[in-house]
């Protein structure tokens, strides 16, 4: 390892933009892109709810009946996460039904998107559905260009099309070093729901 000096220096200058509503992704085959949009709706829910600024998840793979650990605790504190979907691709009985349910999903996120009734709207595993060809991603591009300015939109999911990634204000790629999967260990309950 490297030592270093910590930085005394401040090594930028305050931007002097308008704040606005920001484009996030977080793609790659890393582990983590879930876990950091749901961080990002936990620091808004508990910077914004108290003036009436509402954070709502949506999850394109999920089913609605989903009861992981973020559903358990975003429950109790009351901040909105829906499943979308019916489960991962290869455990689906109906690809055709797992396609309408992801439009049908996508629906009630673009209406929440373009509502403008919400601070930041997570569309957590967004990038399947596109991929997979089930949603039209210039709709989605569209939507993306035309919500109201004040709402923030972030997108999970593996190999995120390129167009969203040009769109977006801030773009982070999670890059898998090691994961204790491929060595054979389990998935564990509470770290990877």
């Amino acid at each position: 390892m490297q030592i270093e000096a910590p930085p005394i220096d401040k090594h930028y200058e305050k931007p002097e933009g308008e704040r606005r509503g920001l484009l996030i992704v977080h793609t790659g085959d890393g582990k983590g892109k879930s876990t950091a949009a749901f961080g990002l709706a936990l620091r808004a829910f508990g910077r914004t709810h108290v003036h009436g600024k509402l954070v709502k998840i949506f999850q394109f793979m999920k089913v609605p009946s989903a009861r992981f650990g973020e559903h358990r605790i975003f429950e109790q504190l009351g901040l909105p996460i829906e499943g979308l979907g019916d489960g991962f691709s290869w455990k689906s009985q109906d690809l055709e039904h797992s396609a309408q349910l992801a439009r049908d999903g996508w629906l009630k996120a673009r209406a929440a998107i373009l509502g403008g009734e919400y601070f930041m709207v997570t569309l957590d595993e967004l990038t399947y559905p596109l991929i997979y060809g089930w949603l039209p991603l210039d709709d989605v591009l569209q939507t993306l260009r035309e919500r109201p300015r004040h709402v923030h939109v972030v997108i999970t999911g593996r190999r995120c099309p390129p167009e969203i990634i040009e769109l977006a204000d801030t773009v982070t790629e999670m890059t898998l070093v090691k994961h204790a999967f491929k060595a054979g260990i389990p998935a564990q309950r509470g770290i990877e729901d």
